[in-house]
């Protein structure tokens, strides 16, 4: 298997694109919606190609092999969705640092329900692909996030918990959103919820959330 590329450096700038990231990134936008809808073993690069109006071997150029391009896929998930939680490292108060950290999740699992979707299906599936991903990049993030959780904890800021089962929980309750959002389509009278309807339940998760872990909340 092929090394994961770290994580934890530096993206590329990609204020002024080039034609090469502009590119890639139209394989990648065509890859996720493929990889979503058919899985990683369903989908093939001459299906992506075709979606991404471009010659297959130019594909092949950018990414040598189907299991390149999914990681690639699956790596730009996590990514971000680490980088939500970037409210841990420049807020002291666990309020403001929660509340934007949940928030920012759901905004993802709007915006992105695709990738989100690709990751549920690959852990299900036993992380075949990105196993390495959990056991180094993803690892050490939640470990660094523990310890900032565990120190609100200390100061009398939030109730004594485990701190990783709070981050499963707002793991769980974030992507919801999007790993079922053809349920609460469903249940919504077959329409997806509105900005209205989706800035209500945002709002209510955060609510309960804090009140359920602040040890005061006004």
């Amino acid at each position: 298997m092929t090394p994961a590329t770290p994580l934890e450096s530096p993206l590329p700038d990609r204020s002024k694109p080039t034609i090469r990231s502009a590119k890639e990134q139209l394989i990648l936008d065509a890859a996720e919606k493929v990889f979503a809808e058919l899985g990683f073993k369903g989908a093939t690069t001459s299906e992506i190609a075709l979606r991404a109006g471009i010659p297959k071997a130019n594909l092949h150029y950018y990414f040598p092999t189907k299991e390149a391009l999914y990681r690639a896929v699956t790596e730009n998930v996590l990514t971000a969705w680490l980088a939500a939680a970037s409210s841990f490292d420049v807020n002291d108060n666990p309020a403001e640092a929660l509340a934007a950290y949940i928030g920012a999740k759901m905004d993802m699992a709007r915006t992105d329900p695709l990738g989100s979707k690709i990751w549920a299906s690959e852990i299900m599936r036993g992380a075949p692909v990105i196993e390495d991903f959990l056991h180094t990049t993803l690892a050490t993030w939640l470990a660094s996030r523990e310890a900032i959780i565990q120190s609100w904890i200390d100061k009398g800021l939030i109730v004594p918990m485990q701190p990783r089962y709070l981050i499963y929980l707002i793991w769980a309750a974030t992507q919801h959103y999007a790993d079922f959002d053809h349920q609460i389509t469903a249940l919504n009278g077959s329409a997806p919820l509105d900005d209205a309807a989706f800035t209500t339940a945002k709002t209510q998760l955060i609510t309960t959330l804090l009140r359920g872990v602040l040890t005061r909340y006004d």
